[in-house]
């Protein structure tokens, strides 16, 4: 760009009439604006990248998230059953300062901004009719009520307002059942209830979500029922768990964290090692060629202690900061001076 400016400037300065020279400086002038809107477009593209709403209508929870962290959460009233708020990818494509409601089934039926406005002080349009905005009914929040909308606690909506921009994507799902990992490494998972009768959940589908995470095994069947039927949208936490990795191999199988300390899934390293395991049910004890150790028999598999699995298997290995259980052969001692001396003078 830099460039091209000192190219037109020279130009300027040899032209020998003021027409010429009125010409180039309305071609740079030009060039100059479409160059500042392409670099305003690209700087509002990368924040609007970095930043993005999501909603889950099960839940009714609304979270900002900048940078692949949440920065806010917020409970949210959404769509009746008669007007469901839509699901799907949008982006903020409005957004107002006390904004004027405007009834969607008479147009001629207006609200000036006030206490009287459904929509609040705020308002972020997505498309058509749908926004995300305040309301002058707290007692809503949490429920499905709205016309589609989604409706916010008039100070979340505020401070959403100024976290927001044009541009914003905002992602609108329904889902159930939610699971999060824990910055300590166990994992927490919600049911919810079913306000939009779209989405029967079993034990089997539940299993299956939690798999995504290695901890389908740590919770019995007759809970995860307990859970479905509860559908209360309260937490569960399982316990820590860990991905494991074997000379750069992940095994399939989670370890986890319990009271008595932290337990490995021998089938997955028997299988990465290619050692076969012996179980001995009456004894709970597992053995191989390298040696044997107490078993512990949990949801359909057995586990052994971290600290018993050099003994099995060969391998050592620990937590480390990124969450990983990592698993190695021991290295190999280096052979001393003294004993490579020993060893030729045994030659001669």
């Amino acid at each position: 760009m830099m460039v091209m400016v000192y190219m037109f400037v020279f130009a300027i300065e040899k032209a020998e009439c003021f027409r010429m020279k009125k010409k180039i400086a309305g071609i740079l002038a030009a060039v100059l604006l479409l160059g500042m809107s392409n670099f305003a477009w690209a700087e509002t593209t990368q924040k609007t990248a970095e930043e993005k709403i999501t909603i889950n209508l099960a839940s009714r929870i609304l979270t900002f998230w900048r940078n692949g962290k949440k920065v806010t959460m917020y409970p949210v009233a959404v769509g009746k059953q008669e007007t469901q708020t839509p699901t799907g990818e949008f982006s903020v494509l409005e957004m107002e300062v006390n904004p004027e409601w405007v009834d969607p089934k008479d147009t001629k039926k207006k609200v000036e901004s006030g206490e009287d406005n459904p929509l609040g002080y705020r308002w972020m349009g997505i498309g058509g009719h749908y926004g995300i905005h305040g309301t002058n009914r707290p007692d809503s929040i949490g429920g499905y009520v709205s016309n589609g909308c989604i409706r916010l606690w008039e100070d979340n909506a505020e401070e959403l307002y100024e976290l927001t921009s044009i541009g914003t994507p905002v992602e609108i799902d329904y889902e159930r059942v939610v699971i999060e990992p824990l910055p300590d490494g166990r994992v927490a998972f919600y049911i919810y209830p079913d306000g939009y009768n779209r989405q029967q959940l079993d034990v089997a589908s539940v299993k299956k979500a939690l798999a995504a995470y290695g901890v389908a095994d740590l919770i019995s069947d007759a809970d995860i029922e307990e859970k479905i039927d509860a559908s209360d949208g309260k937490p569960t936490f399982l316990s820590c768990a860990y991905r494991v990795e074997i000379e750069n191999l992940w095994v399939s199988g989670i370890a986890v964290k319990l009271e008595k300390g932290i337990y490995i899934p021998v089938a997955s390293i028997s299988a990465v090692t290619k050692q076969p395991v012996v179980s001995d049910w009456d004894a709970k004890t597992l053995s191989t060629t390298k040696g044997k150790v107490p078993g512990e028999w949990m949801n359909n598999s057995w586990y052994i202690r971290l600290e018993d699995v050099p003994t099995l298997f060969e391998l050592f290995g620990k937590v480390e900061p990124d969450g990983v259980l990592r698993l190695r052969k021991a290295p190999q001692q280096p052979i001393r001076p003294q004993e490579l001396m020993k060893e030729e003078k045994g030659k001669g």
